[in-house]
Order: C-alpha cells, then sequence, then structure tokens
C-alpha cells in the first residue's frame, strides 16, 4: 500500500521510556499548541507576566536528535520532535520522559543533492497540537522502502499511538530535494503545510504549500510557486515559522526566492507574500518592485507574513527592507503602502512576534522593534544587541535565543538586555522558546530547558 494511501486509525503500541506523573486538564493560557503559540503567529504569552532565569527549573534528557522546532505544550506536556523521526512527550513538571515514539527511519544527509543539516533530516519544522483531537500532527522525512519521502502523522498526545499517516505529493517525483522547514498550521480542520529546498538551493524543487484532512483522508489541495516550464526554487520555509491562517481561514506565507533572475520574464510568486483560500486558491500576492534583483541575490522575503488585526500586514527578509501592506488589497509587484530600511545589519529571517502595534522582527544581530501606524507607517523603535532568534513576548520582555546559546530577556520599552541565560549549543540559528504550564522553554541542540514563569 503507497503513502498516498491514508492509513487511518493505524494503531501501534507507544515505545513508553519511562511513566512520570500523570496527565492533568490545562486550561488554554497554559497551552502552547503550534509554533509561536496560535494561528496567527503572534508570539505572546498570555496570563503570564515574569520569568525566573535565576536558575533552571529543570533539564531534559538527551533526546535522541538535533531540535529544531520550537517545544510545545499541552495538558502538562511538553512536546518535542527531532531529527531522528522522534516524538517525545516530556513532564512539565520535570523533564522526565513520559513517552517517545520512534516513527521511522530518518534520511541520511549524505543521500541528499546539498543542506546544512547532518548527519540525518527527520522531523525539522514545529508540530501543532489539535486540543480537541488530543492530537499533534508532525511531518517526518523518511526513509521508506528505499526512497526519500515527506509523511505526515497524527499521533495521540496521551499515549503516543499513531493515528494517522499519510504522505505528501511534492511537484517532481524525487522528494530528496525538498525540505519542510516551516511549522504546520491547522485551518479548520485541514492541516496546512509547506516545503522548500535545502540549504544551497540545489536540484530540482519547488515551493509549495499544501493542505490536507486531519483525518487524511480525501485529496491534497495545493499551491506551486515557480511552476511554469524551465523555473524552479521559491522556496516556503520562513526560517522555521508556519503560515499565519487568519479569522477567515486564509492561508498566509512568505515565498523565497525563485529561478527568474533577469528583467523581462513573468512574474513567478516568488519573493513574495502570498494570500491563499483554505483551498490553495490565491486571493491576492505582494512582491517588491526588486523582486528580479532579490531572486539574483538570495534577498527575498523570509519572514512569516504578520497579520495585524487592524487590516494592515508587516513582511521583511534578508534584504533588510520592512514593507507595510495593506490585508485587502496587497497590491501586487511594488504595491506596498510604506517601506523602510530596517538597519538591521544582518539577515531578518524566521517567525517575528506582535502585540498592539508593535512588531518584534528576528534580526539575526538582535531582534528589532518596530511601531506601525493606522496608515501603515513605519518606524523603529529600537534595535537589541543581543539574541537574534525568532522572538516571544512574555510580559514586558521579549525573549530571543542568541546564536551564542544564550537565551536572553529584552526590555520592551528600551531594547536593554534585562535578563539571561545561558543554555548551552544550539542546533540552529532559528531556535525559538515557547511558554506553558508555568514555564519559558527553550531548546538547545538536544535538550529542552525549562525555566518557571508566571
Amino acid at each position: 500500500m503507497g503513502l498516498s494511501t491514508v492509513l487511518a486509525v493505524w494503531v501501534v503500541p507507544a515505545q513508553t521510556i519511562a511513566i512520570a506523573g500523570s496527565l492533568t486538564a490545562a486550561s488554554p493560557s497554559a497551552d502552547w499548541l503550534g509554533y509561536h503559540a496560535t494561528p496567527s503567529g503572534a508570539g505572546v504569552a498570555r496570563g503570564v507576566s515574569q520569568v525566573d532565569t535565576t536558575r533552571r527549573r529543570w533539564t531534559s534528557p538527551v533526546l535522541d536528535g538535533e531540535l529544531y522546532g520550537e517545544p510545545l505544550v499541552f495538558a502538562h506536556e511538553v512536546l518535542v520532535a527531532t531529527q531522528n523521526d522522534s516524538l517525545y512527550a516530556l513532564s512539565a513538571s520535570d523533564g522526565a520522559v513520559l513517552w517517545r515514539r520512534h516513527l521511522a527511519s530518518p534520511v541520511a544527509s549524505s543521500s541528499l543533492p546539498c543542506g546544512d543539516i547532518s548527519p540525518v533530516l527527520g522531523i525539522t519544522g514545529t508540530p501543532v497540537i489539535d486540543a480537541a483531537r488530543r492530537e499533534i500532527f508532525v511531518m517526518a522525512f523518511e526513509v521508506d522502502r528505499g526512497r526519500a519521502r515527506h509523511v505526515i502523522y497524527g499521533i495521540s498526545v496521551t499515549s503516543g499511538r499513531i493515528m494517522m499517516r499519510r504522505g505528501v505529493t511534492t511537484p517532481t517525483s524525487d522528494q530528496r530535494p525538498y525540505l519542510n522547514r516551516s511549522g504546520l498550521a491547522i485551518d479548520r480542520g485541514r492541516l496546512v503545510y509547506t516545503l522548500g529546498g535545502n540549504y544551497g538551493d540545489c536540484a530540482n524543487y519547488h515551493g509549495v504549500v499544501g493542505s490536507l484532512r486531519e483525518d487524511g483522508s480525501g485529496p491534497e489541495a495545493t499551491f506551486v510557486v515557480d511552476r511554469a516550464r524551465g523555473q524552479r526554487e521559491g522556496a516556503v520555509w520562513m526560517g522555521g515559522a508556519a503560515a499565519v491562517v487568519d479569522t477567515r481561514g486564509n492561508v498566509w506565507v512568505a515565498s523565497g526566492n525563485g529561478s527568474v533572475t533577469s528583467a523581462g520574464q513573468p512574474y513567478d510568486h516568488s519573493d513574495a507574500v502570498l494570500e491563499l483560500s483554505s483551498a490553495m486558491r490565491l486571493e491576492g500576492f505582494f512582491a517588491p518592485s526588486t523582486w528580479v534583483q532579490d531572486n539574483a541575490s538570495d534577498a527575498d522575503l523570509s519572514v512569516a507574513p504578520v497579520v495585524m488585526g487592524d487590516g494592515l500586514v508587516v513582511a521583511t527578509g534578508k534584504s533588510g527592507r520592512i514593507y507595510s501592506l495593506r490585508a485587502s488589497h496587497l497590491g501586487g509587484v511594488g504595491g506596498q503602502l510604506t517601506q523602510i530600511d530596517s538597519g538591521c545589519g544582518d539577515v531578518i529571517d524566521g517567525g517575528a512576534a506582535f502585540q498592539g502595534d508593535v512588531v518584534y522582527l528576528p534580526c539575526a544581530a538582535g531582534p528589532l522593534a518596530v511601531r506601525v501606524g493606522r496608515s501603515g507607517h513605519l518606524d523603529v523603535l529600537w534595535r537589541a544587541t543581543s539574541g537574534g532568534g525568532p522572538p516571544i513576548v512574555v510580559g514586558r520582555r521579549v525573549w530571543s535565543i542568541g546564536a551564542d546559546g544564550v537565551l536572553y530577556g529584552i526590555d520592551v520599552a528600551s531594547g536593554e538586555v534585562a535578563q539571561r541565560a545561558n543554555l548551552g549549543p544550539l542546533s540552529n540559528h532559528f531556535s525559538t522558546p515557547s511558554v506553558g504550564a508555568g514555564l519559558l522553554l527553550a531548546p538547545t541542540s538536544r535538550q529542552v530547558v525549562a525555566f518557571n514563569a508566571h
């Protein structure tokens, strides 16, 4: 039976390593269900005002692979996935392993045409949890009958048993050039995933945004970037951020650099903010007027769109330019309301956070705070000089993990470092913390570190 066939309610006993404590019902404020918590990706911890970084609450055991995704929290469990195609449930009380599910054999890095993840690629993107179903969904990169395939699993959060397994299709049959870097999202009973390429943009791939039912049944719906004859690339990766789902159920993503790099050729939906319906129909797009030059210089939009509640959207990326857009009319090529130079001094990529009219952007040299006016006017409030990983907001602090393996708590008013805690070596510079069950959680290379948050 091929992976394109749904194996719904495929029950396999969980590989239980340890039992530590029992599950308890958690209030919504205690949970962190997907990348940056909510479908909007706002990354704001509700009902929490302070984090104690004077000492660790706990440090998890060393897990069986590198950690690239954000830790999630549900029902007093901390759930985290590894590059070894394993999913762990840790006790929020002490970090002990409640259960582990090893899903498949990951793909050896040496078998890929390029990339910077090694020695294996398994689960790279952040999973997502459907609280009502008590089910967590992950996309694994695995070896299936000798071929590399991207497969979505639905797994019970209480027992670790596999509820669903579904392989996804790609525009080209060889899936080795594809990478699921972005987190998964949920849009009214459908899972939303994205695909890009490996570091180096090698071989033949196309950026993909896809969706399928949570039970794995029925056909996929997909939108493909750079889909014309002779085109390639246009990765939808966003530095690990998940697709944004708005209140109407529309899906928002940013696409990366495409293969069109000379003037006079038709626009290819690369280097763009794309608004898609839940059926993956293009509803609108924005691309900088410099999209051809951006493609040629790898200066594409690489931050998930910030879709604010007042009808405005903020977009930015490796070029350092920040754009404000009108959500109801993205304007196509050159359709921004305003644009400014961020002054970042480095690349901007990953997931943003936002609260009120202020957006916190993941500049690699240190997060930026940008105020967005009602007309779309943009003002940089401050530029931090520490941190740099995708930020979240907890009370009066912006929390960001630096490439130096330090967790920084940055004052929201001044941009000055107010707190810090050493974490240890990281797997990548897109590591982002989360909050839930009275904890701030930060991933290191192969462990999760927890601090009290209240």
